[in-house]
C-alpha cells in the first residue's frame, strides 16, 4: 500500500490533497515536530536521506519533492483527470507547481531556515524581514496572471490546485495582506470546500 509521510503546516498537505481526490488507497504516517528538527530521525533517514516531507512510499520504491509526488499520483490515477492530458497544458501545470517549489516556497523558509542559507543570527533576522515583501510579491503575480479560474489551470481540478492552496495557506503567517488578492482567497476557501480536502484536513487535525 502507498504510504504518505507527512507533517501537518508543511507543505506535505499538497500530496495528501492529491491523494485523496485521486481516490487512492493509501496510508498516512505522522511525522512529529522533534524527529523533523533532527533532520527526520534516523529511522526516517533511511527512508528519506533529505529528512523532509513528504515521502511517498510506493510498491516501485520511496518518490520525494513534491513536484515529483504530484506529478505521479496524477499520471498513477488517470481517472482522477488531476493533470491536463494535453502536453502543453501538462507542461503549463508544471511550470505553475515549479514556481510554487522553487520560489514560494523557498521565500516562506525565509522565515523558519535561514540557517539553509546562512550562519549569522543577524542573516537570519534579515531574512524574515524580508518575507512579507517576497511572499506579497509571489501571490500578487499569480492572482494577476498565473491563476486562470475558477482553478489554476482554469475549468480542471488539478494537483495545481491542492499545491497552491497549501502554499496560500501560509499567506497571512508569513505577513501577506490577502485582502489585496481576492482571487487567491476565493480559489483558497473553493479548495477548501472540496469534500477530499476536508476530509484531509479533518485527518490531520484530529
Amino acid at each position: 500500500m502507498i504510504k504518505l509521510y507527512y507533517a501537518p503546516g508543511s507543505v506535505s498537505l499538497a500530496s495528501h490533497i492529491a491523494l485523496e481526490e485521486a481516490g487512492a488507497v493509501y496510508g498516512a504516517v505522522l511525522m512529529d515536530a522533534s524527529a523533523r528538527a533532527a533532520g527526520g530521525g534516523r529511522d526516517y533517514l533511511a527512508i528519506n536521506p533529505k529528512g523532509r516531507v513528504p515521502a511517498l512510499a510506493t510498491d516501485h520504491g520511496v518518490l520525494t519533492e513534491t513536484l515529483a509526488i504530484l506529478a505521479w499520483i496524477a499520471a498513477e490515477y488517470p481517472q482522477a483527470q488531476l493533470m491536463p492530458a494535453d502536453s502543453w497544458r501538462f507542461a503549463q501545470a508544471q511550470a505553475f507547481n515549479s514556481y510554487l517549489a522553487t520560489t514560494v516556497h523557498v521565500a516562506h523558509a525565509h522565515r523558519y531556515r535561514g540557517y539553509r542559507w546562512a550562519t549569522e543570527e543577524n542573516s537570519f533576522e534579515d531574512m524574515r524581514r524580508k518575507v512579507p515583501a517576497s511572499m506579497t510579491d509571489c501571490f500578487a503575480l499569480i492572482e494577476r496572471e498565473l491563476l486562470a479560474g475558477p482553478w489554476v489551470m482554469g475549468d480542471q481540478f488539478t494537483v495545481c490546485d491542492g499545491y497552491l492552496f497549501t502554499t496560500a495557506d501560509w499567506a497571512e503567517g508569513d505577513g501577506v495582506d490577502m485582502t489585496l488578492l481576492p482571487r487567491v482567497m476565493e480559489h483558497r476557501e473553493r479548495v477548501r470546500a472540496r469534500p477530499a480536502v476536508r476530509k484531509v484536513l479533518a485527518q490531520i487535525s484530529a
